[in-house]
């Protein structure tokens, strides 16, 4: 099942919906806990989507991309964590706003984990249960405000680093993925997942050992090698192959 947000032109609100093609069909309820269909339908092409829920936490995972042709190093013992604000998150289409005085803006195409159940200290062999579903990620970063004693959190937390979307897939498989970023048209990421030196449900547990987890929590799962600066005027599209693609345009920061 897809499952967006989404606002139609003239109304303020931002509604819930499940997507079959082109037609959203409306819900309403808890996306966690149980949604029903209100019977209200609308076409995809006359809406604007938003990212397709409301995280909780966003938890990112870095360094966590292999190049393609050498060997993978062992999963590490303390992955390399770091949280973003739900203040970062965009859906698509919306701009990514370069802050002031940040010169070197990097996009990161990610494939998002959603988390639907409470997880505390799960084996990774049941990682898989707790999964909601998946959607595409840009984890946008400005390395230069990343601390020089190690923590990356400022650098990552900038309004609109973390869009989200097109929708939120709950029977996608992830194993077998690619996941690949253009510039303007040009390829700059194409990797597959199984370069990450921590597989998504190894990910699941090892976070889940030192915070329980809960549902509307994302993991950013890592992004391939190939992610580059971004300038005002530049279009981002990060894309999954089936899951999706996450196209944002970018805002220099004078840019009204």
């Amino acid at each position: 099942m897809k499952l967006v947000r989404y606002s139609i032109a003239g109304e303020a609100s931002v509604r819930g919906g499940t997507l079959e093609g082109d037609v959203i069909r409306e819900y309403a309820g808890d996306l966690f806990e149980g949604i029903e269909l209100t019977g209200r339908t609308c076409r995809l092409e006359e809406v604007t989507l938003h990212a397709p829920f409301s995280p909780r936490h966003i938890i990112g995972i870095g360094a966590n991309f292999a190049p393609e042709g050498v060997p993978k190093p062992d999963m590490p013992e303390l992955p390399v964590l770091f949280f973003k604000p739900t203040t970062a998150v965009i859906g698509p289409g919306a701009p990514i706003r370069l802050p002031p005085g940040a010169k070197n803006v990097k996009f990161e195409a990610e494939l998002a984990v959603v988390i639907g159940r409470t997880a505390r200290r799960v084996d990774p062999e049941r990682a898989g249960e707790y999964i909601f579903g998946f959607t595409v990620a840009n984890d946008v970063s400005a390395p230069e405000f990343f601390h020089p004693n190690g923590h990356w959190t400022v650098g990552k937390s900038f309004d609109t680093f973390c869009p989200l979307g097109p929708w939120l897939d709950t029977a996608f498989d992830d194993r077998d993925a690619r996941i690949r970023a253009t510039v303007n048209g040009a390829e700059k990421q194409n990797g597959s997942v199984e370069r990450m030196i921590t597989p998504v449900r190894h990910m699941i547990s090892r976070v889940s050992e030192f915070m329980t987890l809960q549902p509307g929590d994302v993991l950013l799962t890592g992004t391939p090698p190939g992610a580059d600066v971004i300038r005002g005027g530049d279009t981002v599209i990060c894309s999954i192959e089936g899951l999706g693609s996450l196209s944002n345009p970018v805002l220099g920061a004078d840019a009204k």
